[in-house]
């Protein structure tokens, strides 16, 4: 069974820095888009980022593009997501996903493996 785990959430003071880790095991994930996806109370949940199997290619949300960061370590099974210059309105529940093939969807509903959240949050 696939399993995804996020790490690295925490509570930072606005313009702070936090690295996000994502450990996924119990498959093989070559040539799978993993991608970070975060959910705020009353709000849907809404896409971070996205990046490829290769780690050539990443999507980024106009709203974090220029903070943000993805990666992702093929031979740890590891994606990362590092933020920059945090504000309060990035304080969410931050989630890991993984879809299969190539397309780096910003569509939650394409992705099939989540792991179960890490809270970050930005005080003013």
């Amino acid at each position: 069974q696939v399993q995804l785990e996020e790490s690295g959430g925490g509570l930072v003071q606005a313009g702070g820095s936090l690295r996000l880790s994502c450990a996924a095991s119990g498959g093989p994930f070559s040539r799978h888009v993993m991608g970070w996806f975060r959910q705020a109370p009353g709000k849907e949940r809404e896409f971070v980022a996205a990046i490829s199997w290769s780690g050539g290619t990443t999507y980024i949300q106009d709203s974090v593009k220029g903070r943000f960061t993805i990666s992702r370590d093929n031979a740890k099974n590891t994606m990362y997501l590092q933020m920059n210059s945090l504000k309060p309105e990035d304080t969410a529940v931050y989630y890991c996903a993984v879809r299969p093939g190539v397309i780096l969807e910003s569509d939650k509903n394409e992705y099939i493996y989540w792991g179960q959240g890490t809270q970050v949050t930005v005080s003013a």
